[in-house]
């Protein structure tokens, strides 16, 4: 059973129903959660999302703490997004662990904002330059997990998280 549209064997408009074959494939279509809940009903999901926290961990990005009464916190969000390959097929079940950043307020939470990440376009065009270099491809894992942070953030703690695992 085919799971993509592009699957399919195409038939001239009067042998089939194309709304009906869409809306088919829209139910049997790999969906992203949008939330946490949905999230959990899956294991691929929940795999997804010990991934993320394991990374975390590793990268000490965070440390548990009891915040004093005076301290705003922010609170998180999971993202899902399903990769794929270059053919279409699911290469990997992606969970992001996001602070809502947008409920800080200039001068009170932080001073500035300033990420140091080129595009792959300039990244591409100054190597181009360079005579005699080989290109390679990498990609760098939880790249925003090591930015050092000059002021602390407080966050909520994530649903179901404790230290070394998701209930």
């Amino acid at each position: 059973m085919p799971s993509r549209l592009a699957d399919c064997e195409v038939l001239p408009d009067s042998a089939v129903n194309n709304e009906g074959e869409l809306i088919h494939f829209a139910l049997l279509a790999d969906a992203e959660p949008v939330n946490f809940n949905e999230a959990l009903q899956l294991s691929v999901w929940k795999k997804a999302m010990i991934d993320e926290l394991k990374s975390i961990e590793k990268n000490q990005t965070w440390e548990l703490v009891n915040p004093t009464e005076n301290v705003r916190t922010i609170d998180l969000k999971w993202v899902f997004k399903i990769k794929l390959n270059p053919d279409g097929g699911v290469s990997k079940h992606k969970a992001r662990l996001v602070a809502r950043g947008f409920l800080q307020k200039k001068g009170i939470d932080y001073n500035e904002v300033f990420a140091p990440v080129a595009r792959h376009e300039t990244i591409r065009i100054v190597v181009a330059i360079a005579n005699d270099w080989p290109l390679y491809h990498l990609d760098v894992k939880s790249t925003f997990l090591n930015g050092p942070l000059e002021e602390n953030v407080y966050v909520k703690q994530p649903p179901s998280y404790t230290k070394h695992y998701m209930a």
